[in-house]
């Protein structure tokens, strides 16, 4: 199988998904020919030389449905107009141009499910979309050729629902990933990903009032302006700094100085409830102990590797986590240790054998 073509879709912009840059350059090294096609943003920052190829599509509309049929459109065509023997779908919404146009040229395709799309809070909370994506997911997802997704939990609720088995490659980073540097001397909380909904940043920004505590945001997204309102209103804006998007060797450079990585979500739709996120990993790997929701993966984790502290998403747990390790250091320090443990296993030169072998022995 290896010298085979295989292209990925994704809607996002290339520079910041960590999760497919790491997936393609396994790939492309293990001798597969690997194009990774995204959207092309006004912002869009130049991509470094990867070990793959790249292509950035133009797109007129930013959002809404006009978008998502635009992307359906040009996805299909310039798939339709370029030769893959693999077409990789990254998500529920690239997912009908791969299917369509594998099955015009009679070629496998893959599906990736980084999340339970029909499962997200922006999906979920609107009836009419989400009844649309279900349509979608239903006459796609069971014809794949190869399925994986990011935790045990989302693999298991795909096999109930459609009985196709999906693989498991947990979005982890690499072992030698991060630089630890010496500790600036401030005690800073890391976020680092979108600021959507459900994300529980607001319920953090009030928790940390009157601490000895500052806290870091890297990201943007749907909420970005009503967070920064809420930390001028309450008059924060010396304790909350907001970074904007990071690139990835700049977050490499911040993480391991935080004091604790901050990953807490509310209950609202099965994607979060099983979700695995990168930021979870990504703390562990730079020797930061997480915050997180008492989530069943997440649980499932600390089981072998303690370096989790758990909330739910309300500003009083939250805040009672942050007082009890600001008042027991020696806690803070246990999970530190935990930490770097994990951190020898957790990693994407582990799972990047589970990858391949997906490849290799399945398509």
């Amino acid at each position: 199988m290896k010298n085979k073509r295989i292209s990925f879709t994704v809607i996002n912009d290339l520079t910041y998904d960590q999760r497919m840059q790491r997936i393609c350059d396994s790939l492309s090294r293990a001798g597969y020919h690997v194009t990774l096609i995204g959207r092309k943003l006004p912002a869009s920052k130049p991509l470094p030389d990867f070990s793959f190829r790249c292509v950035r599509l133009p797109f007129f509309f930013k959002k809404g449905k006009i978008f998502y049929l635009e992307t359906q459109l040009r996805y299909f065509f310039y798939l339709l107009f370029h030769s893959f023997d693999i077409y990789g779908a990254v998500d529920l919404d690239t997912i009908l141009p791969n299917m369509l146009v594998a099955r015009i040229k009679w070629r496998k395709w893959v599906y990736d499910a980084h999340e339970y799309f029909t499962e997200v809070p922006e999906v979920v909370e609107r009836p009419g979309i989400k009844k649309a994506w279900e349509w979608i997911e239903k006459i796609s997802v069971p014809h794949a050729d190869l399925a994986y997704t990011v935790s045990p939990g989302l693999a298991e609720l795909f096999y109930k629902k459609y009985q196709k088995e999906f693989g498991v490659i947990r979005n982890v980073p690499f072992r030698t990933m991060y630089i630890q540097k010496p500790a600036s001397g401030i005690t800073f909380i890391l976020y680092q990903g979108a600021l959507n909904e459900g994300r529980a940043l607001e319920y953090l920004i009030s928790a940390v009032k009157d601490l000895p505590v500052l806290v870091k945001i890297a990201g943007e997204g749907d909420l970005s302006t009503a967070l920064r309102e809420q930390v001028a209103a309450s008059g924060q804006s010396q304790q909350i700094e907001f970074l904007g998007h990071l690139t990835p060797s700049e977050l490499r450079e911040l993480t391991p100085q935080a004091w604790l990585g901050f990953n807490v979500l509310e209950n609202k739709g099965l994607s979060y409830y099983y979700s695995l996120a990168n930021k979870c990993f990504d703390y562990l790997q730079a020797g930061v102990p997480c915050l997180c929701s008492p989530f069943p993966e997440y649980q499932n984790l600390a089981k072998e590797y303690p370096a989790f502290i758990f909330a739910a998403a309300n500003t009083d747990e939250i805040r009672l986590c942050i007082e009890e390790l600001l008042n027991h250091p020696e806690s803070h320090q246990q999970l530190s240790e935990a930490c770097k443990i994990a951190a020898e296993k957790l990693c994407w030169e582990e799972e990047e054998k589970l990858l391949l072998a997906f490849y290799e022995n399945r398509i």
